[in-house]
């Protein structure tokens, strides 16, 4: 889990490449959350916007998930530099010959932060809470298991404690993506203790068994976490890590220059040359995997109309898009799956910005003289999606000339994700930024029928075509990777034919950190863990 006028500010941050291991308000704030340890290592990192939660299975947004993948650790994990599964809590795996039963080993004498043990009791705990509705403890969307798992119960029929640190997932059908998918950071694994002690708290209450603890949350101002000196896997290098809040772009930039942060994500492409200019900072790319859209919600008049959608899509000016807001770290995006991934169709043509054609399928839709609508606007920068107010704007004045009269709307973070799950939307900017490395965490959760659930909806277009559907179903069942990206090109297809979206960019997110912050790898999944990255005194 489940990746919306004209400037720029991207996310991310900065540093040098390590192996990183084990992990699936203002200068006044961050000394009060500095204060009180002597000698102690605090990482002071800056984004534009809040957590919405931090229990990872009920959030989809990157800026609650950089704080869960500090506390908590996944059965599996990503390599450092790319999607390739690997060990974390499970150590090791096995699939039966008919696809439907995997069986993973367990690392052993590893304990939450509450001092509770992780076994294979636990791994059902989460699960069942997850998958099944009846659970005392599902409590919450759980969001990203509905999109990936396909519903609840959904395709794990069953969890099975084999033994102590043994675990089985029998399924209702093969699923190629399954691996990948309990390695997103979205599947951390609670202490069910906790959950059971702060019932619907526990959002604001997380306990994993990551390196870091989480210490305090102050909302809207910073998240606080502890290093765990038991810590299974590679201990922190920093003792503490401080998420502050801090909405406006430029200012997260003076305060790094100030010093009173350690690295920002969130950068105006007209200060990417001052970063580099600057002999106290360091700027990084994080790996493109990525895609900024226009959603056009589908259950509204006029935009149940093909045509309509048809002449958004031409109507809107990328290249100027880019151009002004992005800083030469973007490309024109015509699919909904990322160039970068494989099963991605380039013979796709796409919408060229034509405003005449606009007009004239305007016209043929019966809206000769265009029609009035609105276009939310994200409230806070993302990878994909650098200063989206800005980029409404310009999105508004395009449609403009074409007749069409969008009115700007937003909210807080929190609140605009929820609306757009419940579909109170007309067109709105959103965006996704990939999981697993896998087309089906593009492509079956932002566009297949099945995640259109009203107050959980990934598929934000609450787009609904069955050809497109049986086409991602199966791609999930098909073990061949060949034959799943033929599919996936299929489905391509049918979903620019039909124009749920405008897909507008690719972005290659930029990273701003001090100097002395070493040992961070950005991660192409939008966030990572900091358990390898230090901080020179």
């Amino acid at each position: 889990m489940k990746a919306r006028k004209l400037v720029v500010a991207f996310l991310v941050i900065a540093a040098l490449m390590v192996n990183i291991v084990g992990c699936g308000g203002g200068k006044e704030t961050e000394n009060k959350a500095s204060e009180g340890k002597g000698n102690d290592k605090v990482f002071v990192f800056a984004r534009s916007g809040d957590a919405s939660g931090l229990d990872p299975i009920n959030v989809t947004d990157g800026e609650s998930l950089y704080v869960t993948q500090q506390i908590f650790d996944t059965l599996l994990d990503y390599e450092e530099d790319s999607t390739e599964v690997k060990p974390a809590l499970a150590t090791e795996w096995e699939n039966s010959k008919d696809g439907k039963e995997w069986t993973l080993k367990l690392r052993k004498d590893v304990k939450f932060h509450d001092g509770t043990p992780f076994n294979a009791e636990a791994v059902k705990f989460n699960f069942d809470r997850w998958r099944d509705e009846k659970n005392p403890y599902h409590q919450g969307d759980f969001a990203y298991y509905t999109a990936m798992f396909s519903g609840f119960p959904g395709v794990i029929k069953d969890v099975v404690v084999v033994d102590e640190y043994t675990v089985k997932f029998v399924l209702t059908k093969p699923m190629a993506p399954f691996l990948a998918n309990l390695a997103m950071a979205t599947f951390g694994m609670s202490s069910p203790e906790a959950i059971k002690k702060y019932g619907e708290d526990y959002f604001k209450n997380p306990v994993g068994t990551g390196p870091f603890k989480f210490v305090k949350w102050e909302k809207d101002q910073q998240v606080v976490v502890e290093k765990n000196p038991e810590y299974w896997g590679q201990k922190a290098k920093v003792d503490r890590i401080v998420f502050r809040t801090i909405p406006d772009n430029s200012a997260r930039l003076l305060e790094l220059k100030a010093g009173t942060i350690d690295a920002m994500i969130g950068l105006n492409p007209d200060d990417i040359q001052t970063v580099k200019d600057d002999s106290n900072l360091q700027l990084m790319l994080r790996p493109s995997m990525n895609v900024g859209y226009l959603a056009m919600n589908m259950e509204k008049k006029p935009l149940d109309n093909v045509k309509v959608r048809q002449a958004i899509n031409y109507a809107v000016n990328k290249q100027a898009i880019i151009d002004a807001f992005y800083g030469g770290l973007a490309k024109p995006a015509k699919n909904p799956l990322p160039p970068s991934l494989w099963g991605y169709n380039d013979n796709v043509k796409g919408y060229e910005y034509d405003p005449a054609k606009a007009k004239a399928l305007l016209a043929e839709a019966g809206f000769p003289n265009g029609f009035k609508t609105t276009l939310w606007a994200m409230p806070v920068a993302r990878d994909y999606m650098p200063q989206p107010k800005e980029i409404g704007q310009a999105i508004q004045q395009d449609l403009a000339k074409v007749g069409i009269d969008a009115k700007i709307v937003t909210y807080d973070w929190t609140t605009y994700i929820q609306k757009g799950e419940k579909g109170e939307h007309d067109l709105y900017l959103f965006g996704w930024t990939g999981d697993n490395g896998d087309p089906d965490n593009f492509l079956f959760y932002l566009l297949d029928k099945t995640n259109t659930v009203k107050g959980s909806a990934g598929n934000v277009s609450f787009y609904r075509d069955d050809r497109v559907s049986a086409l991602l179903t199966e791609a999930q069942q098909e073990s061949d990777q060949a034959k799943r990206a033929k599919l996936y090109e299929q489905a391509q297809v049918l979903v620019s034919e039909h124009a749920p979206w405008v897909p507008l960019v690719h972005s290659t997110p930029p990273i701003a950190a001090k100097k002395s912050i070493t040992g961070w790898l950005p991660h192409a999944t939008g966030t990572e863990c900091f358990v390898s990255l230090d901080k020179a005194e």
